[in-house]
């Protein structure tokens, strides 16, 4: 018999050392899908709203490419401000990321992601501790006070890596490739859980998810009152706010399970 499942509120915060390394493994994935597209993949449309399979990756070329040249990213919120008034300082700034690269191929746009991402990464790896929790990336993006926690080092230890993830998962959705998960896809999975736990006011729920990303994770205290089953990266797509893709299904209490079914996670 399958046991009770771990408190996702008691899981550790992915450690700075440990990070690094979860930063690396995700860059090597991430290249890897993107080596393996075909021509015609990168016009395909993804999960990401106005955003094709192309236009995924040149903003994540751009986010890299700003870790060790923060006056780019301050350049680019700052044209936006312009160009897209209607936007926040986070959804223009991507869209200028965007931007930049209209005109780059699918190939470029590989090669390009090989040399920076691993260049971003360590940049921000070599921010002392003491300073990455110092700072506030509210200071330049606002919508960063909603974070569980407003620092660069939440950036370094889990928000790099699990955006990066992510939109691994919308190219292999877009273009019907099958990600290949590992001990670090668990990893990321288990901060996605930690940050619904720290947010979580409803009853105790059991997380039954399959997959290798997976596991058997409570939300609250106290015995569960609805057991939601599902695929882990599909529970991940939900907590985003991306539309469906897998099945979510919920035993037990409909007032907590459609608590579960209202539940977001930053990405």
């Amino acid at each position: 018999m399958a046991g009770p499942g771990v408190s996702a509120q008691d899981l550790p915060r992915t450690s700075p050392a440990r990070a690094r390394t979860v930063n690396e493994v995700e860059i090597r994935a991430s290249l890897a899908m993107m080596g393996s597209l075909d021509a015609g993949a990168w016009s395909r449309p993804t999960a990401c709203t106005g955003w094709t399979v192309r236009d995924v990756v040149a903003h994540e070329v751009g986010q890299f490419e700003e870790l060790p040249k923060p006056w780019l990213m301050i350049t680019r919120i700052r044209r936006a401000r312009r160009a897209h008034p209607e936007l926040g300082a986070l959804d223009g700034h991507n869209a200028s990321q965007v931007e930049d690269r209209a005109e780059a191929p699918g190939e470029r746009l590989v090669e390009e992601f090989a040399r920076v991402a691993p260049k971003g990464a360590r940049s921000l790896a070599r921010v002392p501790v003491p300073v990455r929790r110092r700072l506030r990336m509210s200071m330049i993006f606002p919508e960063a006070k909603a974070l569980p926690e407003d620092s660069m080092e939440y950036l370094h230890s889990v928000l790099l890596a699990r955006d990066t993830w992510m939109h691994r998962v919308d190219i292999g959705d877009a273009t019907g490739t099958e990600p290949v998960l590992d001990a670090h896809d668990r990893e990321i999975m288990g901060q996605v859980l930690l940050d619904l736990a720290l947010g979580w006011t409803g009853p105790c729920c059991l997380l039954d998810l399959s997959g290798p990303a997976g596991g058997r994770y409570r939300l609250g205290g106290g015995p569960p009152v609805v057991t939601l089953r599902a695929d882990a990266v599909a529970f991940a797509r939900h907590l985003s706010g991306r539309p469906p893709l897998g099945e979510l299904v919920s035993e037990g209490d409909a007032e907590a399970a459609a608590a579960l079914t209202a539940a977001r996670v930053v990405f």
